[in-house]
């Protein structure tokens, strides 16, 4: 590189540096949680080997234990105001003569923030633990083999911050829960739980050569199923709406899109797939999965659908970049009755 190019390339390469390190402080604060500044006694922080939620709902935790205390067992506690949830760890001695304190277990929801702790949340069988919305702070509880009890936080850990084919933080497939480790502002790792939102979630939809099924399933239910249709909304006209009867066990839903008529007209438009509840449309998507551009991932083919009247249509049942349900569908016009499927 020439003398006088030389400058260009260390200023290039210093405003990269300053961008890198704006983005890093920015993803820091969009993971901080705004508490636990004062009013807690400071104590000791334990390393993070390994301090994640994956799936949406599997906890996995592997702490450094500290070479000061001869740890003979261990266990994490969850703490929010009066209610503790605790978690028995496992002591891995390892080959380079440390320990670490291992644990993995499920994540559950609960509206009921005045439940006392079960046996079930902790324990060798370790069903799982139960928490309510809201930020709860993890510590960790270490026994000596003198008996002695030593109590300790768990330091943050480094959050991802790239952009890949999935997302680091993801809701609960099963509740529509998110479960999501962030740092308190005195740098400390803490769990925020954010309760499940109304909504309903696409499972599958069945592509069939008279029709298409859509299975899905609700979260967070409001009232009984009866106060539930649903619905296909053209876009881009949001007054003309096709009603379908709805087939329910439990929470989940069946329906077939009504087809017949959605093609009337002659022209081709796309409709949205909702359930309508009292004024609210919940469009039907696919929403609990990690995968960041489920419209590229999840693709879909052209078909044609023949009606029991014999007519013919092309359909297009997809997934758009916001994850909802659409289908798009025109008839072939000058199309013999009883035509067989030609796809």
């Amino acid at each position: 590189m020439s003398d006088s190019l030389l400058p260009y390339a260390v200023g290039a390469a210093n405003r990269a540096r300053r961008v890198a390190v704006r983005m890093r402080r920015r993803v820091e604060r969009l993971h901080t949680a705004p508490a636990f500044a004062s009013g807690i006694r400071p104590r000791p922080a334990l390393k993070a080997v390994h301090l994640s939620v994956l799936g949406g709902r599997t906890l996995n935790v592997a702490l450094l234990a500290p070479a000061a205390v001869d740890v003979t067992a261990a266990r994490v506690e969850f703490v929010r105001g009066g209610r503790h949830h605790r978690l028995d760890l496992d002591v891995e001695p390892q080959g380079d003569g440390t320990r670490l304190l291992t644990a993995t277990t499920a994540l559950r929801y609960t509206d009921r923030s005045d439940l006392p702790d079960s046996p079930g949340d902790h324990g060798p069988g370790r069903a799982g633990v139960a928490l309510s919305g809201g930020l709860w702070r993890i510590g960790v509880v270490l026994t000596g083999a003198d008996g002695r009890e030593v109590r300790a936080g768990v330091g943050a850990v480094t959050l991802p911050a790239t952009d890949g084919p999935t997302a680091p933080v993801s809701p609960s497939p099963d509740s529509g829960a998110h479960f999501r480790i962030m740092r308190s502002v005195d740098g400390f790792a803490v769990l925020k739980v954010r309760a499940p939102v109304h909504q309903a979630e696409l499972d599958r939809f069945d592509l069939r050569w008279d029709r298409i099924v859509v299975h899905g399933r609700l979260i967070a239910r409001q009232g009984p199923t009866s106060a539930y249709t649903a619905q296909a909304v053209r876009r881009g006209g949001g007054t003309v709406v096709q009603a379908a009867p709805l087939e329910w066990e439990g929470d989940a839903f069946t329906f077939d899109v009504p087809l017949a008529e959605m093609v009337a007209g002659g022209r081709s438009y796309r409709w949205d797939m909702q359930l309508q509840h009292g004024r609210t449309g919940l469009k039907i998507g696919r929403r609990l999965t990690d995968v960041r551009r489920r419209h590229q991932v999840i693709r879909t083919t052209f078909r044609i659908i023949a009606l029991e009247d014999g007519t013919l249509l092309r359909a297009h049942a997809y997934i758009t970049s916001a994850g909802a349900l659409a289908v798009s569908c025109v008839a072939f016009e000058g199309a013999p009755a009883g035509a067989e499927e030609v796809a």
